[in-house]
This record gives structure tokens, sequence and C-alpha cells, in this order.
């Protein structure tokens, strides 16, 4: 089973031809994307051309294999929107006898652990920096921003064969993990 996870996209479709090429050339089974679809909200101060018809037109074309999780900047009106499910929370994938944990990350993150008190990977973007952290029960795996990076590298991660690893968009390996 090969996973690509990839999150905060806000409406930029600059980056989605790395996740297609993956797509083909990786021979991906389940794209996960993990929130932040279409808005990108007031606090973002750069020069980038918001094509949330771009966004919505690439989800739609991947939705037999799309799980897609509610951002924080995901409204009513771009889930009523769209053509796919979106799950709000966290949702569970249960892979290779793995239990991975999915979500936004405005709920679920490394520093906000509480309701989370199991053995697990929880996989999540919502600060736009990739990371992965331990501790004695989860890994907690921060797959960055495909289109909004916060250290000018966007990311992806994938899964395959029990690893989890981040690239940045050129392909090179940001991090990774044996699970």
């Amino acid at each position: 089973m090969r996973i690509l996870f990839f999150s905060d996209i806000h409406g930029i479709d600059k980056n989605l031809n790395v996740i297609e090429r993956e797509i083909n050339d990786k021979k991906i089974d389940k794209l996960v994307c993990l929130g932040d679809l279409y808005y990108t909200g007031p606090t973002y101060n750069q020069d980038f051309v918001i094509r949330s018809n771009k966004v919505h037109d690439f989800l739609t074309k991947y939705q037999d294999i799309l799980i897609c999780m509610k951002g924080n900047c995901d409204s009513a009106v771009d889930i009523k929107a769209s053509d796919f499910p979106i799950s709000d929370g966290i949702s569970l994938l249960l892979v290779d006898g793995l239990d991975i944990y999915i979500t936004h990350g405005n709920e679920y993150s490394y520093e906000k652990n509480r309701k989370l008190n199991r053995n697990g990977i929880l996989v999540y973007g919502h600060e736009h920096t990739p990371f992965i952290k331990k501790d004695d029960k989860m890994i907690y795996i921060n797959v960055g921003s495909i289109s909004l990076p916060r250290n000018d590298v966007a990311t992806y991660a994938i899964y395959e064969d029990k690893k989890i690893i981040i690239y940045d968009i050129d392909g090179n390996v940001i991090d990774g993990v044996e699970l």
C-alpha cells in the first residue's frame, strides 16, 4: 500500500503537478489530503494566485483514491461544493497492522495530544512546517504544506512498507521514519 499525504493547499494549484506526478510514477493507492483546500485566510501576505476551481478539479479527478479531512479554513460552503466527502475531526487508517490517525492538526497534534492516549501514528498538517516527533506512545508526522510552507520548502509525505518519508517538491528527502 502506497499512501501520499499532503496538506494546506489553500486554493493554490502551483505544486499539484508534483502530487500528480507522484500518483502516477509511484502508483499511489490512496491520496490523503489533510485539509485547508480552497481558502488562504487573511493572514497570508505573499505573492500567489488563488485558483480554488483548479484545486477542486484536481481533487475531484482523484476522488476514487482520495481521503479528505476538513481543515480549519474549510467552510460548510467548501464542503457542499466539493464532489467528494470531507471528514471532520480525526479518522483512522488501518494499514499493514498499523493505526495511522489522520487529521488536519488544529485539534490533534504533537502539542495537543490530550485526546490521543494510545499507540499509533498521527499524520497531520496545519502548521505548514514538516517534522517527525515521537513520545512514548505516538509518532507525530507533520507533512508541512504543499502550497504555503513556513520554511520556503513545499512538502508532502509518502507511506510505503512501514516507512513514512517527507519529501520536498524537488524529490529531496526532508525526514523519514520506520514504523
